[in-house]
């Protein structure tokens, strides 16, 4: 579980004592890191009467070429800003490089929170 309150240490380092106990709206989680294989998902409770449906791993994309959307094979990532060694164990998080069936395409979704891959054809 990971507790996104108010921190245990002070600015200089000295500890902080707690006034109260941890809150169920302070709960965070650890990043889902979705990867290029056979398509598995994972439903999570969110806030209100919500879910989110995250993508852990996933093959598919909806690529946008300009004129119409298409869906398109994910073949690997090529590149990640986010971190470059998410190259190396394919995952994909917005903003990464991906190489489809239609060509190279720019990740615009969030899949470990939407759970599906849309994407952006890159000339």
């Amino acid at each position: 579980m990971q507790d996104q309150g108010r921190s245990t240490r002070k600015r200089t380092g000295g500890r902080l004592k707690p006034f109260k106990n941890r809150r169920k709206h302070q709960l965070g989680r650890h990043p889902t890191e979705t990867q290029v294989g056979e398509p598995r998902f994972r439903t999570v409770d969110a806030r209100g009467n919500g879910e989110k449906t995250r993508a852990l791993a996933t093959n598919v994309a909806n690529v946008n070429t300009g004129e119409s959307t298409v869906t398109a094979d994910i073949n690997d990532v090529v590149e990640n800003d986010a971190n470059p060694n998410y190259v190396r164990r394919n995952i994909i998080t917005k903003g990464a490089l991906i190489d489809t069936s239609e060509g190279t395409a720019r990740v615009t979704s969030r899949p470990g929170q939407s759970g599906q891959v849309n994407a952006v054809l890159v000339e």
